[in-house]
């Protein structure tokens, strides 16, 4: 086997095994593939159960806070809004918040406008404490119904039951329906566990839940690496095979054309199945498991071709004309 075909094999393994390990860190969608409003459903990838047969739930365990915001707007007006989001381990993460299309928003540093959303704002970076305004319509007949998703991650890069995430609903009312806070900067709504929200814990109760969550990264990682550098490893050997056969056995058998012909088909109509099979996974945002053995797999079939090729070109030796 040449240089060339080795490198593309090698090649083709790392994109595909690294395809899967890049979550949305620059910000999620409108919709989900079913065509569902994550503004509606949450960040349901992400989380205990997460996937796309399985919905992620949100928890109480994620406190999100916005402040800076009025109990009843006044007419064509700007606020300065921060939203921040709160775990017992991790720190960073992403937003979305919609207003239902009352007033304007305004993004800020690491923040930007979600495409097709009619004006909503998520983050354009996974970090935490967003800074962004809203400008209240100049129309004052209508309550402005808020939407926010908060998804704050473990930074593994993949969707993950180590992300965990949640929402909540708000409404900023018409001018006149109620009294506004003397300084509407110092007013919060937030959402989450009561004791994350009022109550704080013991060091030995941080430290426990440390050592539980470090634990659990540890397998999870460990579990990567593991399967990863196994797959590397089968690739590696067959190469190696390949190049003692080549070097020392006297190149490939010979394969008889009216052989090769539908076994090259064969081989080739399951090649392209895996492939399909394996844009669709990543698409749909399988467990990098499912991904990674659809890979492999691909990669055999994909060696097989070759084999096929190789053997109908290899020169007919005495034991084959027997």
């Amino acid at each position: 086997m040449s240089r060339r075909v080795a490198l593309i094999i090698v090649g083709t393994l790392a994109i595909l095994m690294a395809g899967n390990t890049f979550g949305l860190s620059g910000g999620p969608p409108w919709t989900l593939n079913d065509g569902r409003l994550i503004i509606e459903e949450g960040c349901t990838c992400h989380g205990v159960g997460g996937g796309p047969t399985t919905n992620g739930s949100p928890t109480s365990q994620v406190t999100i806070s916005i402040s800076g915001v009025p109990r009843s707007y006044e007419p064509n007006t700007t606020y300065d809004l921060i939203i921040n989001l709160d775990h017992a381990t991790n720190i960073d993460g992403g937003f979305m918040i919609w207003d239902s299309g009352v007033g304007t928003f305004g993004p800020g540093e690491g923040s930007m406008f979600v495409e097709d959303s009619g004006g909503a704002l998520s983050h354009s970076e996974p970090t935490n404490d967003w800074v962004i305004n809203w400008t209240s319509p100049s129309n004052n007949s209508s309550d402005a119904h808020f939407t926010l998703v908060g998804n704050i991650v473990d930074g593994d890069g993949i969707y993950s039951p180590g992300d965990a995430w949640n929402m909540f609903t708000f409404t900023v009312y018409a001018p006149g329906n109620v009294t506004n806070d003397e300084d509407v900067s110092l007013r919060t709504i937030s959402v989450g566990d009561y004791d994350r929200l009022f109550g704080q814990k013991s060091d030995a109760e941080i430290e426990a839940e440390y050592q539980a969550e470090l634990a659990e990264t540890y397998f999870t990682q460990g579990n990567l690496y593991f399967w990863t550098t196994l797959c590397i490893l089968i690739v590696a050997a067959v190469l190696q095979g390949e190049f003692y056969e080549r070097r020392f056995g006297g190149g490939p058998p010979h394969l008889d054309i009216s052989l090769a012909v539908p076994q090259g088909i064969n081989r080739g109509i399951i090649s392209i199945g895996l492939l399909i099979f394996l844009g669709w996974g990543i698409d749909s945002h399988l467990p990098w498991g499912y991904n990674l053995l659809i890979a492999m797999c691909l990669l055999w079939a994909i060696f097989g071709v070759y084999r096929t090729v190789v053997q109908a070109r290899a020169p007919k030796k005495s034991t084959d004309l027997v």
